[in-house]
């Protein structure tokens, strides 16, 4: 951009820190205005780590006509709301997954973005990891050939006091467990990369190691957009947590993607790895992880609002991601 974009953040959860780290990156792009929470506390507290300039009044960062966009990092219950807000004071809008608590709600916030015309993205940073891309320039370039088969496995960790805060694992903030709190991005990415185009069968658990309101463990068998087979495990009781896995056999090669890290096998003998950037936040750290990724998605939405296209991750990718995981949880409880 030839100058800075006047930004501004609402929402100081965890989700805050590493978008605050790539904003401080990006420095040379934006113009962070505000930082805004309804807490006080929480403002001061996040004030003592980063330089932004804080407030409590929402509607004064809405009424700023030097914020041309709002990154919203409040709960998933109130994204509809905030976003909707946002996007009626003319701003462009990028938000924290999952879209919304329900599709239907997440519907709504979508057609809000396109009825305003302007620039609106979800955080699935998954998807911008530099294995993730190589894996899906491989299987857009045919190198792998045809799928023949995906895994999906997401073996996380998170301990019962995770759960023991307030409104965590419930449906009236989360709007759902491990498969649209925690595994929708490892989800989201899969179903990028080789399509899902069937629920065959489903389980939906929550185990005797946590007491929530939400599952902790989703299985299924599904198809990909090819038709070839796929199975999904999700879990947030595996301790002490392990990386992601996603792996697709093809018939020249197969692919595992492991966290970050990405082994290429060809049949005709050659091999590729690109290494992780970091770790994944699969145990009891939730932030244990590189911003890098984050990064990537901020400066794709900045991209995005200069060449006035949607970003990488619109409001209807996530809208998919979201009915899909909605059918495996309804196959799994049915």
């Amino acid at each position: 951009m030839t100058r800075k974009l006047g930004i501004a953040v609402i929402g100081l959860g965890p989700a805050a820190l590493p978008h605050s780290r790539s904003l401080i990156d990006l420095a040379g792009r934006v113009d962070v205005r505000y930082v805004a929470s309804r807490s006080q506390e929480r403002l001061d507290a996040y004030r003592a780590q980063f330089p932004f300039p804080g407030t409590t009044d929402i509607d004064a960062v809405l009424a700023d006509e030097a914020v041309e966009a709002v990154i919203v990092l409040t709960p998933p219950a109130s994204h509809r709301d905030v976003g909707t807000r946002c996007l009626a004071a003319g701003k462009h809008v990028l938000v924290e997954k999952p879209l919304e608590l329900t599709v239907a709600r997440g519907e709504e916030l979508v057609a809000a973005a396109r009825r305003a015309g302007k620039a609106f993205g979800v955080v699935l940073q998954h998807r911008f990891r530099p294995a993730s891309l190589r894996l899906k320039a491989a299987l857009d370039g045919g190198e792998l050939g045809t799928v023949e088969a995906g895994l999906l496995q997401v073996p996380w960790w998170r301990p019962q006091s995770y759960y023991d805060e307030p409104g965590r694992g419930t449906m009236a903030r989360d709007g759902g467990g491990v498969l649209l709190t925690q595994a929708i991005h490892s989800f989201d990415l899969f179903r990028s990369l080789v399509g899902v185009s069937k629920v065959v069968a489903a389980q939906v658990r929550t185990t005797s190691l946590h007491r929530m309101e939400t599952e902790d463990y989703v299985g299924a068998l599904l198809e990909t957009g090819s038709g070839a087979p796929a199975t999904l495990v999700t879990t947030t009781a595996a301790h002490p947590g392990h990386p992601e896995r996603i792996e697709i056999i093809g018939s020249k090669g197969h692919a595992a993607l492991v966290g970050g890290r990405l082994q290429l096998s060809f049949l005709d003998g050659r091999s590729e790895v690109v290494e992780a950037e970091g770790n994944t936040g699969s145990g009891a750290n939730i932030m244990d992880f590189p911003h890098d990724a984050h990064r990537a998605v901020i400066a794709d939405f900045l991209d995005a609002i200069e060449a006035g296209r949607d970003p990488v991750v619109t409001g209807e990718e996530a809208l998919t991601s979201q009915r899909w995981i909605d059918a495996i949880l309804a196959a799994g409880r049915g």
